[in-house]
């Protein structure tokens, strides 16, 4: 399997490349609009034919290269069926399946950081947008975001995966790249509550401030990133 992590320095995004092998058919996970020409050269320098495009939700700290990538190389935009972004393509279902060539990808209906957001499990393999961070978790305070979807999202569904699923998150500030369920529930700050009404609370005291460019990617990200 060809598996690639491409990090963003500029909205600290992580973007993933999966396929098979080298020839075959490829998916991007949250793409950045300035990285697509670098996107495209890794696809030709592995022989990867571009099928799919996934984005986890309408970010807000970066716009997607989901249409640019669409135009350059004719592949299916994918978000999850709660989107706002009309022009997706295909809107998938909680616990539908995304197949590429060999490999199976499910969808996992994870609210909370943003009412839209998704999370994406293949094999061993968890992406988890930015529901589920290493040491962390997506902020619940815009985009019709719920600290109490984000608890039942994160304790009802993620964490009860296998304890060796490996966690790969749609963002990192501290250099880390990826992590497992098991020690997400260990050492995850975030996590260490005894309660839904616990974990509300902590969200609602994290004084987060507004990212900058919200308003221009999210309108962006509702057309994919077009103009």
């Amino acid at each position: 399997m060809i598996f690639k992590q491409v990090f963003d320095i500029k909205s600290s995004t992580y973007t993933y490349f999966i396929a098979s092998a080298k020839g075959r058919e490829a998916v991007i996970i949250d793409p950045v609009i300035e990285n697509v020409d670098s996107y495209i050269k890794v696809l030709n320098e592995l022989d990867l034919k571009l099928v799919k495009v996934i984005d986890t939700h309408i970010h807000a700290d970066h716009v997607t290269g989901a249409t640019k990538l669409k135009k350059a190389t004719n592949c299916l935009t994918i978000m999850g069926e709660h989107t706002p972004a009309d022009a997706v393509e295909i809107k998938v279902k909680d616990e539908e399946i995304i197949k590429i060539d060999q490999l199976e990808i499910k969808a996992i209906y994870t609210p909370g950081h943003t009412s839209d957001s998704y999370s994406f499990l293949m094999q061993k393999f968890l992406f988890s947008g930015d529901t589920l961070l290493i040491n962390g978790t997506g902020r619940t305070d815009f985009q019709n975001g719920s600290s109490k979807d984000a608890y039942d999202s994160i304790f009802n569904r993620l964490l009860k995966l296998p304890s060796d699923t490996i966690l790969y998150p749609g963002h990192d500030y501290n250099g880390k790249k990826s992590s497992t369920i098991g020690n997400e529930i260990k050492f995850n700050p975030r996590l260490q509550v005894n309660s839904v009404d616990e974990y509300v609370e902590l969200m609602s005291n994290l004084n987060l401030a507004k990212p900058k460019l919200i308003d221009r990617n999210v309108s962006r990200n509702i057309k994919l990133g077009a103009n």
